[in-house]
């Protein structure tokens, strides 16, 4: 698959997370209404799918995994970075096929595109520091 779908992936998979976060929906619905209001056909479904679901059926292991990272309490993260963190750390755990400085630079992307003025920053340090133990053989 293309890098460009699965940016496009990313980029939805953050939307429905947040959207997620915010409704309490279910997030089968939040996938579906996600994938019927957006043109799917330049998307890594299988991607956007792992992502949305992955995060959604693991997110207290990952907010536990960031944690130590983020240099404030949880509940005082954004929601738009909370999800983009909790996105960036499943690919950081799960997704070991996809080099850590992909997930770090799409992350700070998604920030810059969705977050505020400086939220690209504290993603960046916060996954700097994160995968120093999280991927520390891919960084040797």
């Amino acid at each position: 698959m293309k890098p460009a779908a699965r940016k496009k992936a990313r980029q939805l998979a953050t939307q429905g997370l947040y959207a997620w976060q915010m409704s309490k929906n279910p997030i089968a619905q939040v996938e579906l209404t996600i994938a019927t209001t957006n043109d799917m056909s330049k998307v890594d479904m299988e991607y956007f799918q792992a992502l949305l679901n992955g995060v959604a059926s693991r997110v207290d292991e990952l907010d536990e995994t960031i944690k130590p990272y983020l240099g404030r309490l949880p509940e005082e993260l954004d929601p738009v970075e909370e999800a983009i963190l909790r996105l960036a750390t499943l690919e950081l755990v799960e997704r070991i096929d996809t080099p850590f400085k992909v997930v770090i630079n799409e992350a700070i992307e998604l920030a810059k595109l969705f977050g505020a003025e400086e939220s690209h920053k504290f993603v960046n340090g916060v996954l700097d520091k994160a995968v120093k133990t999280l991927r520390k053989d891919e960084r040797s």
